[in-house]
């Protein structure tokens, strides 16, 4: 049978197993698209977990063709679909071969790529072909011990990547890549649901923990550690250790419910709202331009989410200083732009650093797709968050000193 080319799936530590979260993460891509959409999965077994996270995130409109990984019986594999009732018969596919298929717009390899560098590459070439206009192809390699293939997608991930992830909960862990290789269209956004990441560590089922604050916590626990391996008789090391909590409730990241209104606009992070004014800046087109500032306290969530649904066309960095961000002038302070292009025109979010923040994480890289109140990024410490939005066609209904919600407040209107 002619499989997928060149996926190899048991490298020098042996197999390779996706659990079920590195299943869910392979999967993000089809399961966030709420429009009718065809699906092809490489690599599968009755077994897999990333089969069963394909059929869990079909809807009543979509299709998709199931080609079995290479060793497994293609009628075992059918059997296992029909077991699922007829809605899951009707609207998978089990195939023989990869030349069986059709073009998808989203492409799912169940195995992770475990060989060469040169196998991962033909890999890819070979499940390109398979690529609808704009579609995307998820793939995965475990992210220590390859024989060149991690490498390999690494460099894919570079050129053509719209988001990679890490899952450290598997068994060995992975890094899952997402690449797509000719450009998706601006109004596609509209169709999608915020992308499922693995990054955050879950606390309880609408609280996480973003990664950035899991590795900080463990950074203040290693430091009390060596405090206390070094003077075991003081209780200095209670400060680190103490610390460890706060730092880490810092980068909490809760689930947040998102307006389905498509004439909302979503606040892009918790705070208070400094200013609502119309301004000129060359920099996004001409026109005004009507820009929405947000304060975050270091007591805010700083998750960064899209205030729209839109494609990202442009991410640039201004220099400036770190002026305390309730102050006008924190406007040229240090800020990160994601320029969003939408079926309303051009959307801006800006990142500002403040007094205590120096560090903004920008997670969309262009040519990503972004849904509406989608996580994007976040500033750590204190900052402050603009929304630049043409202000000939939209609204403002928040003011100067009203409290808004990331992801939840409806800050403008489309008009």
């Amino acid at each position: 049978m002619t499989q997928s080319p060149a996926v190899r799936v048991t490298g020098p530590s042996g197999a390779v197993r996706l659990g079920e979260r590195a299943a869910r993460t392979l999967v993000a891509e089809f399961a966030r698209r709420n429009d009718p959409k065809a699906g092809l999965l490489v690599g599968a077994t009755p077994e897999s977990a990333v089969l069963a996270a394909a059929i869990e995130a079909l809807l009543p409109g979509d299709r998709l063709i199931v080609v079995p990984a290479e060793g497994a019986a293609t009628a075992a594999l059918r059997e296992h679909v029909t077991a699922q009732g007829r809605w899951v018969a009707d609207r998978v596919r089990v195939v023989d071969t990869l030349a069986e298929a059709d073009a998808a717009a989203v492409v799912v390899v169940a195995e992770p790529f475990t060989g060469t560098a040169e196998e991962a590459r033909a890999a890819v070439d070979g499940l390109s072909k398979y690529l609808a206009e704009g579609a995307v192809l998820s793939v995965a390699a475990p992210l220590f011990r390859t024989e060149g293939a991690g490498a390999e997608l690494d460099r894919q991930g570079v050129l053509h990547g719209v988001r990679t992830d890490v899952v450290l909960r598997n068994s060995p862990p992975v890094r899952v890549h997402h690449l797509r290789f000719t450009p998706a269209p601006a109004a596609l956004a509209a169709s999608l649901s915020p992308a499922y990441r693995p990054s955050s560590v879950p606390v309880t089922r609408q609280m996480h923990i973003d990664s950035n604050g899991v590795a900080a916590a463990g950074i203040t626990l290693g430091l009390a550690a060596l405090a206390r391996a070094a003077r075991p008789k003081s209780k200095l090391w209670l400060v680190p250790a103490l610390a460890a909590g706060p730092v880490a409730a810092f980068f909490r990241d809760p689930e947040r419910d998102v307006p389905e209104d498509p004439s909302a606009v979503v606040a892009s992070a918790d705070g208070q709202v400094l200013s609502v004014q119309r301004m000129q800046d060359e920099r996004f087109g001409d026109g005004e331009w009507l820009r929405i500032a947000v304060f975050l306290s270091v007591l805010d969530v700083h998750v960064n989410r899209a205030p729209v649904a839109g494609k990202v066309v442009d991410y640039f960095v201004a220099d400036g200083g770190f002026v305390n961000a309730m102050k006008p002038d924190a406007e040229h302070n240090v800020a990160a732009y994601t320029v969003l292009d939408t079926d309303r025109g051009t959307v801006v979010v800006a990142q500002r650093t403040g007094l205590i923040a120096r560090r903004i994480v920008q997670r969309a890289p262009v040519g990503s797709l972004l849904a509406k109140g989608e996580r994007f990024g976040l500033i750590r410490f204190g900052s402050r968050t603009d929304v630049y939005l043409p202000a000939d066609t939209a609204d403002p209904l928040v003011g100067p000193g009203d409290k808004v919600v990331g992801g939840s407040t409806v800050i403008a209107r489309w008009r």
